[in-house]
């Protein structure tokens, strides 16, 4: 392991794993210690994806094999950086009583998983941005960026896959700038649970993921419940606090990708269920991997995708494999438009949806700045904003909403 430095804000460059997961000793007064069982707490999950610090070596090269200085970098990887994020989520963890969470070690300055795969202009609109952020997606060769979202991106889409499937509510904890680019000051929280595609045109992009996929269910990606708990509880304790801002959801995050494949699992469990002859056949599962792609990093889904909604042709040797999938897309269809109301309703009534919110904590709250430049932790402030996010939770798990534990 090595430590790149410059004024005291550094990046770590080792070939450790791209996700881990950040043990929490469990606090003697821990607040749901006798309140919540030990099973429903399981299927909390608490994430922190932009306030990694890791860049591996294969990456500090660009595509001439030149070495690339931190000093280069520095700047976007100040900016980019969620400051404190990390701080939060073990405070709030502590506080509860949850035992662990879940931190991306990539540094979003190299990639972002809160986006879809591709490569990020260097002009580009921070609402359409990529994975492959810049100025590395300029720097980088072809071989060195497929390696990132095949090895890094891929690596931690693979941990989201695996605890994500028992996860009952989904915390994901970032910080951002004191300023607009206006000049005006943010609130000091935001509490963000709804897709920035439906907020503007209340509805999700076709090409992003289906067209079966209920445009409604993007109005909010979490329980409005526990929205309004943690705004209220954090508005009593006296932080001021918005929703949605300064923008909503980007239509690749973490919380709307996890919301869209959430309720095609819950399709295909009452799919299977009314017609169970279905499960072993090859056109069925081509359709559900297709539709549970939301990483859109799958090149036969990509390209059954593309099959039935571009009238392209099926790969050579495989006419008749797409053509199973097509049928099998069409009567999945048609069971959604014929019940479409009931999956709906008892999606969002289902005590097994996924509850997916993003909280978005003013970074000089919790990380002292000189200027641009990140100076020291606030450790105090982190700890008592973790424990108002603490208490909130504990309230919605305990009295707005009990979960079965199963």
């Amino acid at each position: 392991m090595s430590l790149y430095t410059a004024e005291g804000a550094g990046i770590v460059s080792d070939d450790g794993p791209a996700v881990d997961v950040v043990e929490v000793p469990r606090a003697p007064g821990a607040l749901a210690a006798g309140r919540i069982p030990d099973g429903v707490l399981d299927r909390i999950m608490v994430d922190v994806i932009h306030d990694g610090e890791n860049i591996p070596p294969r990456y500090l090269v660009d595509a001439h094999a030149a070495p690339i200085a931190f000093e280069r970098f520095a700047a976007d990887y100040w900016l980019e950086r969620d400051w404190g994020a990390a701080m939060v989520a073990e405070a709030m963890c502590r506080h509860l009583g949850l035992r662990r969470f879940h931190r991306v070690r990539v540094a979003r300055v190299l990639l972002d998983f809160g986006r879809f795969p591709g490569v990020t202009a260097a002009d580009a609109p921070y609402l359409d941005r990529y994975a492959i952020n810049y100025p590395f997606s300029d720097w980088l060769s072809f071989e060195q960026k497929q390696r990132l979202l095949a090895n890094e991106y891929d690596g931690i889409a693979s941990h989201y896959d695996q605890h994500v499937r028992n996860t009952i509510t989904k915390i994901a904890i970032h910080t951002y700038d004191k300023h607009n680019r206006s000049g005006t000051t943010r609130p000091l929280l935001s509490v963000c649970s709804q897709a920035l595609s439906y907020r503007g045109e209340h509805e999700l992009p076709n090409h992003f993921f289906d067209p079966i996929y209920p445009d409604g269910l993007a109005e909010y990606t979490a329980d409005r419940v526990l929205r309004d708990r943690l705004s209220l509880s954090i508005e009593k304790a006296g932080y001021r606090v918005a929703h949605n801002y300064p923008y909503a959801l980007p239509d690749g995050s973490v919380e709307v990708r996890s919301q869209v494949w959430s309720f095609f699992v819950y399709l295909q469990r009452h799919y299977e269920d009314a017609s169970p002859e279905t499960a072993d056949d090859l056109g069925h599962r081509m359709a559900w991997r297709m539709l549970q792609d939301t990483n859109l990093r799958s090149t036969e889904s990509e390209a059954l995708r593309s099959y039935l909604h571009m009238f392209r042709r099926a790969p050579t040797g495989r006419e008749a494999d797409f053509e199973a999938g097509r049928r099998a897309y069409e009567r999945i269809a048609s069971y959604v438009a014929a019940h479409r109301g009931d999956l709906v309703d008892g999606y969002r009534l289902s005590p097994e949806r996924l509850s997916s919110i993003g909280i978005e904590v003013r970074k000089d709250l919790v990380w002292s700045f000189d200027g641009k430049r990140p100076v020291a932790p606030r450790p105090e402030m982190a700890d008592a904003i973790g424990r108002v996010l603490a208490e909130a939770l504990l309230v919605y798990l305990s009295e707005d909403r009990a979960f079965d534990a199963r």
